[in-house]
């Protein structure tokens, strides 16, 4: 069955499962600066979930214990340390500059000022970006580099951000930046070159390796992939134990993976392993000699390696050099064995997507319903339209949580006070699959599911117009949690009610317009009042009076972050449910017969800003302890 369109919390999390699929070959895609090594390949994967409308990912925060792990909580830590560079960051700085003086203005500038450039847009963004001035960069970078003591003294890392922050600015708008031509190729080849050359570039420490992952990034941006191979196969090569302790140091030999996946894409690469097949050897025994990671927060180096060795199974000059290989991780790894389960399932979905016609030689025939069979037996009905699929829930456990979804109908028909199901919606049963741990949903949910796993859970909604239509949540046992929870389960059972009984259509069609503010903070809103819980974050930021409530009106996956998606989203449906209710009531009678542009209308134009200075006002009285009645019913 097409699982088709869905919503997803994005949660960072220590692995990415890649969900391959066919599409256009993609032009290179720099990876902004939110985006980890670990998360990259699932970020970027061609016809991947996250990047199509098949479902839409948005982003949540992490458990306190999971981000100490992860590179987005690392970046929003570092962003934090100096949120007072970043505020007064002004672009202007920048664009009034050239030559010696932009080169200073860069080096002066934290690298949270610099990360705020990956999002310039418009006039700003030519300025900034046209390959003048990124020639005078990448000149800067040979410069700097030449001399590299092996840290961030010289302002080495700022100067890379820049130029990543360039080439992502633009792909996204070439006719704007205008293009990139043999002068810029040539002078970044110069900074690379005189980076990976420098005598410090592999100092195993803190200190150097932000600037080395960066460096390793931007060989991708720059669209080098098969230049500094030997740089991909070095830091593989020389990866040990030693790395472990230096978080940037991991990103690092992650990074390559950016260069390998990437270069799936890129001819000058595949030619370069097909002259050279060095790098698939280096793929397999990186693989194979590290299966003692596999459990730990460092698992995604040793199936990174696995999965993209098997990712090379589809070029037809590579696939006899590829398939021994492949077959012998999978014949000395096993699902059935957890200490290296993650490994076989990485390289066996490769196999099933590039290689299927082969799936005897790979011992991967029925993949999905092998590795579904062995890892999700428990089966428990909650209610005819109800029912939890998972890996290990004690019957205790599946009560609860059955308890907990049932007695949030209730609840949910009185905060929305529908008339029944929307028109022409057969969704009338969901299912729930609970993983036992969020590393076990990394592992088995792509593999099973077609997913993207670097989050904290999918809804998956399908054509509820199609009769026998399945929609289904994926989600995870939250092992962090003192008591037992199945993470996101109340939000994104949220999500399955308000697209059965609020949204007409299906998620494609609920987007049509800006529906954002109400499709996740709806979410939040149900799944925090219903459980008498106060939204701590919420009520914090509020003090912050960021938005104006019409400006979240206009909030989209495209243009939100974090907090403006779950945060603002949950304080701006409170404020209109407990003051406006009527006004909740008109929209959601447009929502539920499909009518956008009358919802749009009646937010942008009947609305507008007219509750912006009660809306501020409340937000006050909210971050002062006074927020309302939330339950409003």
């Amino acid at each position: 069955m097409c699982l088709g369109a869905g919503y997803a919390l994005v949660t960072p999390a220590a692995e990415a499962t890649v969900v391959p699929g066919e599409g256009p070959a993609p032009k290179s895609l720099p990876a902004p600066r939110q985006s980890t090594p670990d998360a990259l390949a699932a970020a970027l994967a061609p016809g991947d979930p996250a990047t199509t409308a098949e479902a839409k990912a948005d982003a949540t925060l992490l458990p306190p214990q999971e981000a100490t792990t992860d590179a987005i909580a690392r970046k929003a830590a570092r962003t934090a340390a100096g949120s007072e560079a970043a505020a007064e960051c002004n672009v202007g700085d920048f664009t009034s500059k050239t030559g010696a003086a932009l080169v200073e203005q860069i080096k002066a500038s934290e690298t949270a000022c610099v990360n705020t450039l990956f999002s310039v847009t418009g006039g700003d963004a030519r300025a900034l970006f046209q390959e003048s001035q990124m020639v005078t960069v990448a000149d800067a970078y040979r410069d700097t580099a030449s001399a590299y003591q092996g840290d961030n003294s010289s302002s080495i890392t700022q100067i890379v951000l820049y130029l990543r922050a360039g080439y992502y600015v633009q792909y996204g708008d070439p006719d704007g930046v205008g293009e990139y031509g043999p002068a810029l190729k040539t002078a970044v080849q110069g900074g690379l070159d005189a980076f990976f050359d420098s005598s410090r570039a592999y100092d195993v420490t803190e200190a150097n390796g932000e600037t080395l992952s960066e460096s390793v990034i931007l060989i991708d941006s720059a669209m080098e992939n098969a230049r500094y191979l030997d740089v991909v196969k070095k830091l593989l090569t020389g990866y040990d134990s030693s790395y472990d302790e230096f978080y940037w140091m991991v990103n690092a030999v992650n990074s390559t993976y950016t260069v390998v996946f990437r270069g799936n894409w890129v001819p000058e690469l595949i030619d370069a392993v097909a002259g050279d097949p060095s790098l698939l050897t280096v793929l397999h025994d990186f693989a194979a000699g590290h299966k003692d990671l596999i459990g730990t927060d460092k698992q995604f180096l040793t199936t990174n390696a696995g999965r993209e060795l098997g990712r090379f199974l589809q070029h037809d000059e590579l696939r006899e050099a590829v398939r021994p290989l492949a077959g012998e991780l999978l014949d000395t790894t096993s699902l059935d064995d957890p200490a290296t389960a993650a490994l076989w399932v990485g390289v066996a979905e490769m196999t099933d997507v590039y290689d299927k016609e082969n799936c005897d030689f790979f011992g991967t025939c029925d993949l999905q319903e092998r590795v579904r069979a062995a890892v999700l037996p428990v089966e428990h009905t909650c209610a005819d339209t109800l029912e939890i699929v998972a890996q290990k829930l004690t019957a205790e456990e599946l009560e609860q949580s059955c308890a907990s979804m049932l007695g949030q109908d209730e609840f949910f028909h009185g905060v929305a006070r529908d008339n029944g199901p929307v028109a022409d919606d057969r969704n009338t049963k969901l299912e729930v699959v609970a993983f036992d741990s969020s590393l076990d949903y990394q592992t088995y949910a792509g593999v099973i599911f077609g997913i993207d796993t670097n989050n904290g859970g999918m809804y998956l909604e399908g054509d509820p117009a199609q009769e026998g239509n399945l929609p289904r949540f994926i989600a995870y046992r939250a092992e962090w949690a003192e008591d037992f929870e199945i993470w996101n389960l109340n939000h994104e059972y949220t999500h399955y009610l308000d697209g059965r009984f609020n949204m007409y259509g299906d998620f494609e069609e609920n987007m049509r317009t800006p529906t954002v503010m109400w499709v996740e903070g709806f979410a939040e809103y149900v799944s925090y009042s219903y459980r008498d819980l106060p939204n701590e974050d919420a009520i914090a930021e509020a003090a912050n009076k960021t938005y104006p409530l019409s400006t979240l009106f206009d909030t989209t996956y495209e243009n939100t972050d974090t907090t403006r998606t779950y945060q603002w989203g949950y304080l701006a449906v409170r404020y209109l449910i407990q003051s406006h209710p009527d006004d909740v009531a008109t929209l959601l009678g447009h929502y539920r017969t499909g009518d956008w542009e009358a919802a749009r209308t009646l937010l942008t134009s009947t609305i507008g800003n007219r509750y912006d200075a009660d809306f501020a006002g409340w937000l006050g009285r909210c971050s002062a302890g006074d927020c309302g009645t939330a339950a409003a019913q």
